[in-house]
């Protein structure tokens, strides 16, 4: 069974990924926990070098994922995708650079290369994900049409009462509604690719993209 760990921008989108990452990777899988954690975007690309070089030397996982949110930031499109292509505002882009500058000089450990990583970008914010299927307004293409026109569809907070009946839930309710939103995708995860392509699709892009034999490929 493949040994994961995730990180993200607090504990309720850490425990709604878990369950879309096994709906991506079609079964189960076990989670290892790190002792750093993250609060928001910057804590994220700040803690994930320390956090990446834990994983490798003092854990057999086999992956990383890292999913945060795009807030106002540029939307990962196919662009980024050329060879050599980094865009200084997107951060997927960025993401992938920490991970290929901490890896580059690691050596084996734990009978693989290198941790595998996957990482996504929720747009605007994670509650969009959880209202795919129950709210058609909430998609990538809408964000980003309010981003070229600049007359957005809805604003983050907007989405967090769509979700959670209040802009400040609880991170017990936060995390209870989540769960509750991400089961109705019932392991079904076409409708999120098809509203979000960019950035969650490049998670299941990454995701699928890992070898059979858990731990052999650079990622």
């Amino acid at each position: 069974m493949l040994k994961l760990a995730i990180l993200s921008e607090s504990p309720a989108d850490e425990a709604a990924l878990r369950v879309l990452v096994g709906y991506v990777l079609g079964g189960q899988f076990r989670s290892v926990h790190t002792s750093l954690r993250a609060r928001g975007w910057p804590s994220v690309e700040q803690v994930l070098p320390a956090i990446i070089r834990h994983l490798h030397f003092n854990t057999d996982a086999d992956g990383l994922v890292v999913v945060v949110d795009s807030d106002d930031s540029v939307v990962h499109t196919p662009e980024h995708e050329a060879p050599g292509y980094h865009h200084a505002f997107c951060r997927i882009c960025r993401l992938r650079s920490v991970f290929r500058r901490t890896v580059k000089r690691l050596p084996p450990a734990h009978g693989r290369d290198r941790v595998l990583r996957a990482v996504g970008l929720c747009v605007p914010a994670i509650e969009a994900w959880l209202l795919c299927g129950r709210d058609p307004t909430v998609s990538e293409a809408a964000w980003m049409d309010g981003q070229a026109t600049g007359r957005m569809p809805y604003t983050r907070r907007e989405l967090k009462g769509r979700v959670y009946g209040t802009e400040r839930p609880s991170l017990q309710y936060e995390t209870k509604r989540a769960l509750e939103e991400v089961a109705r995708q019932r392991g079904d995860v076409r409708r999120l690719e098809y509203d979000f392509p960019h950035g969650f699709g490049a998670l299941a892009r990454d995701l699928r993209s890992w070898p059979p034999g858990p731990g052999r490929a650079a990622g």
